[in-house]
C-alpha cells in the first residue's frame, strides 16, 4: 500500500496492491499522509470513526492505483468475520468510496475472512459487481468454500501467524516447495481447483498465497503453480538482490515451465504434515455445500482442524487489534477540530 514501494523498487508493475487492517493503519500513521488523513478526518467528522476509516483506505488506494495493472484490496472489519450482513454493508461502503475517488469495480477487490457467514457474502457482492478474495484461509475446506462462494482470488497463509511472532517455530527449509508443511495444503487446493474446473467449467479463484518470511518460499510458489504471490517489501528486496541464474529456485521447474506445478511435487496431494499422524488422507469433498445454513459445514470443517481453527483466530485477533490502533488514531485527530 506503500507508492513507493511500487514505483521504486520493482523493474516491473505489479499486478495488485493488497492491504490489511495493519497495512493501513502504517499507512494512516505515516508522516506522508497527514495531510489526506486531516482532510478525510475533518471532511467527515461528524460520522463515525469507521467510516472515516473507509474513507481514508480509499484515499489511499486511489495514491497508488496508478502504479498497478490489476486491482487495489481492502479488508472488510474483522469485527463482523460472522456477520454476513456487515460484511455485505462494509463492502458496499469501500464500493461507495471507490466510486468517489474514480476506482471502478474492476480495479478493485474486497477482501473477506473465510469463515461461513463472511463467504456468504461473497454471492451477494457478486451480484452487484464486487468481487471478493477470501483471506484468513489455512485448510482446504476454506478453499472450497471461497470456490462455492465465487471469490475472485484467495489468499492461503502460508506460514501461519505464530510462526512471525516466535520465529523459533519458523520451518527455515532451503526447499520450501517440497519441505513446507503447508505446501501439501496448497498443492492439494490447487488440485482441486483444477478438477472443480474441468467437471464444471467454471473459473477457479486464483491463489495469490501470502505470509512469507523469505525469498525462498515466494519462489516457491511459481513450483507450486499458483498464479501469484502477495509479496511484502522485505521479501521483494531480497528477491531484488538474488541473481536469477545463480540463485535459481530449488527444483528449478518453474522457470522452464511456467503456469504448470512440478511432478516432483506430486506426491504432497496425499501428505499433510499440519494434521498431524492422526490425517485420514481424505481431501475434503466438494460435494458439501460449505455455504448452506450460514456456513455450518463450514464451520464444523475448521473446528476439526486445530490448526486451522487456531490460525482463522490468531489472524482475525491481529487484525481487530489494527482496526483498535485505527480507531486510536482517528478519535485522536477529531479531537483536534
Amino acid at each position: 500500500m506503500d507508492p513507493a514501494e511500487a514505483k521504486v523498487r520493482l523493474p516491473f508493475k505489479p499486478h495488485d496492491q493488497t492491504s490489511n487492517q495493519r497495512l493501513v493503519y502504517e499507512q494512516i500513521i505515516s508522516p506522508e499522509n497527514r495531510e489526506i488523513f486531516l482532510q478525510a478526518a475533518k471532511e467527515y467528522k461528524d460520522r463515525s470513526w469507521d467510516g472515516i476509516l473507509t474513507r481514508m483506505s480509499a484515499l489511499l488506494c486511489a495514491k497508488n492505483i496508478e502504479h498497478i495493472k490489476g486491482r487495489v484490496l481492502l479488508q472488510t472489519s474483522a469485527f463482523h468475520a460472522y456477520d454476513t450482513e456487515k460484511v455485505v454493508a462494509h463492502a458496499r461502503e469501500y464500493a461507495h468510496e471507490f466510486e468517489k475517488v474514480g476506482i471502478s469495480k474492476d480495479r478493485f477487490c474486497i477482501k473477506i475472512p473465510c469463515t461461513g457467514p463472511a463467504l456468504n457474502a461473497s454471492p451477494i457482492l457478486l451480484k452487484e459487481g464486487i468481487r471478493t478474495l477470501g483471506t484468513s484461509l489455512f485448510s482446504l475446506p476454506q478453499a472450497i468454500a471461497a470456490s462455492q462462494a465465487g471469490c475472485l482470488s484467495i489468499s492461503p497463509y502460508y506460514n501461519l501467524p505464530w510462526y512471525h511472532s516466535d520465529p523459533t517455530q519458523w520451518p527455515d527449509v532451503p526447499d520450501p516447495a517440497l519441505d513446507h508443511p503447508m505446501s501439501p495444503r496448497i498443492v492439494q487446493i490447487l488440485a482441486t481447483y483444477r478438477r472443480l474446473q474441468s467437471e464444471t467449467g467454471r473459473q477457479q479463484p486464483l491463489l495469490k498465497p501470502a505470509s512469507f518470511k523469505s525469498a525462498r518460499e515466494a519462489m516457491a510458489m511459481a513450483e507450486l503453480g499458483c498464479e501469484h504471490a502477495t509479496i511484502p517489501e522485505d521479501i521483494l528486496q531480497q528477491l531484488s538482490l538474488l541473481d536469477l541464474q545463480s540463485n535459481p529456485p530449488a527444483g528449478d521447474y518453474s522457470t522452464k515451465h511456467p503456469g504448470e506445478p512440478s511432478p516432483r511435487l506430486a506426491h504432497l496431494l496425499e501428505t499433510d504434515p499440519l494434521s498431524g499422524p492422526t490425517w485420514d488422507g481424505k481431501l475434503a469433498s466438494t460435494d458439501v455445500d460449505y455455504l448452506a445454513d450460514n456456513g455450518a459445514a463450514l464451520s464444523e470443517a475448521i473446528s476439526r482442524d486445530k490448526l486451522a481453527e487456531r490460525g482463522l483466530h490468531e489472524a482475525l485477533e491481529a487484525f481487530k487489534a489494527n482496526e483498535l490502533q485505527s480507531k486510536a488514531a482517528i478519535e485522536e485527530v477529531l479531537a483536534q477540530f
